[in-house]
């Protein structure tokens, strides 16, 4: 799949998924809450600054925010109307047909991040991951490899009550005039090189890992337009750093995150299957750290 031209970027929204549940939002109930309110009654009142403060922490951002300011904004706008604090958040494909231990891990990481707002906002959060498929399809993968890891995704998003779509139907239903399409540009060098060093490992498409570096930066400046329509009151998450600030939503803040836990920020699916996050148990102790997370914890994993 070529991303060369405009035309080319909305063809990328024809993927055709069959199953019922393949949506272009699937939306879950809201995001459990701690039992915070075990008493009938939240025990009392709390700020925007607070809500920020409880994942605004060490443990969870690897870098300062981008646009600090308009990020208390959106909190401060959701709170007065007493609704949840909204987060978005892009979820790719590595080389498996389906969701492993990392991916468990990282799903369990951002349920502890979101539920720390849940245990002083009773509105809690409505927290969307958008599949990038587009992005997978570029990569080389077969529309039967991004569909199975796409229900996967779909029934663990479910059990931990996160939404999710396809970026690719966001694309596809997105309204834009010709003029707002952006020009096709070549990426910055230092973005490139970033870029360009993925691509060595992950890129199996058409053409060289330089050529799929630019489609995927081209790409990428259409698909920031698109969040920014579909979530313009949202907290976008990224695994990346601020040296790729440029591929993100220009008009959202951008809390930059760990995926599994403090320390590590590579992305969940392109780690190996077995690999947890965790700290290897002491010889003598028991334990199978190769599990998911979401099964170690009494769930079977999806």
């Amino acid at each position: 799949m070529r991303y060369d031209t405009p035309a080319s970027i909305w063809a990328a929204g024809e993927a055709h998924y069959p199953d019922p549940d393949s949506h272009s939002r699937i939306t879950s109930p809201s995001h459990p809450q701690p039992a915070s309110s075990r008493a009938g009654a939240w025990p009392r009142a709390v700020t925007p600054e607070q809500i920020l403060r409880a994942f605004n922490t060490r443990a969870f951002k690897r870098e300062r925010p981008e646009k600090p300011e308009l990020m208390l904004e959106f909190i401060t706008q959701a709170h007065a109307r007493r609704e949840p604090i909204s987060f978005v958040e892009y979820w790719g494909k590595g080389l498996r047909p389906a969701l492993a231990a990392p991916e468990f891990a990282c799903l369990d990481f951002l349920n502890s991040m979101i539920s720390r707002i849940g245990e002083i906002y009773e509105p809690g959060t409505d927290f969307t991951l958008v599949f990038t498929d587009t992005h997978a399809a570029l990569n080389g993968h077969s529309q039967a490899s991004i569909h199975s890891y796409f229900q996967d995704l779909v029934l663990a998003a479910r059990r931990y009550r996160f939404n999710i779509c396809l970026l690719s139907a966001l694309m596809k239903s997105a309204d834009f005039r010709p003029d707002e399409i952006p020009e096709q540009q070549v990426p910055p060098p230092e973005v490139l090189a970033e870029l360009r060093h993925s691509a060595v490992k992950w890129f199996k498409g058409e053409g060289s890992p330089e050529e799929g570096a630019i489609r995927y930066f081209r790409a990428n400046m259409v698909e920031r337009k698109v969040l920014e329509r579909a979530f313009p009151r949202s907290i976008f998450i990224t695994f990346n750093g601020s040296q790729v600030r440029s591929l993100f939503p220009d008009t959202l803040p951008i809390f930059y995150m760990f995926s599994l836990r403090h320390g590590i920020s590579d992305k969940p699916w392109f780690l190996p299957p077995d690999f947890t996050g965790r700290t290897p148990a002491l010889k003598g102790q028991s334990g199978d750290l190769s599990r998911p997370a979401a099964e170690s914890r009494g769930r079977p994993p999806p």
